[in-house]
């Protein structure tokens, strides 16, 4: 897992998220919230830059911290709130995926949009 001074997940238990953590949980949270996340292809886009052994750490880690806040059951606003519910993921999704834009690759972007073709 990458380690983040001062990141602690946003699971209020202590228990810091993990890659595999990540890796487990985001396409069942991802096919609940396609139709909620206006620019999901960016959002999967992101799930795979943040899982590639060559992105630089530092994005890595920036977009497994949103990732984990997304996948995560307990939010700031509940995702079971009407119209509200994913805004707090969408900004944090929003910020993460504009700090490490750089780094998000064609190669990341093309699984997406095929990860997605594939999906009902």
């Amino acid at each position: 897992m990458v380690k983040i001074p001062g990141f602690d997940g946003f699971r209020g238990d202590d228990a810091p998220v993990s890659e595999s953590e990540v890796r487990e949980k985001f396409w069942r949270k991802a096919k609940g919230a396609a139709r909620h996340v206006p620019f999901m292809e960016e959002v999967v886009a992101a799930y795979y830059c943040a899982m590639d052994k060559d992105t630089p750490l530092r994005a890595k880690g920036i977009l497994l911290a949103a990732l984990g806040y997304f996948i995560l059951p307990v939010d700031t606003i509940p995702d079971v709130i009407l119209g509200l519910g994913f805004t707090d993921d969408i900004a944090v999704l929003t910020a993460a995926i504009t700090a490490v834009r750089a780094h998000m690759t064609p190669a990341h972007r093309l699984a997406a949009k095929e990860s997605l073709s594939r999906e009902p």
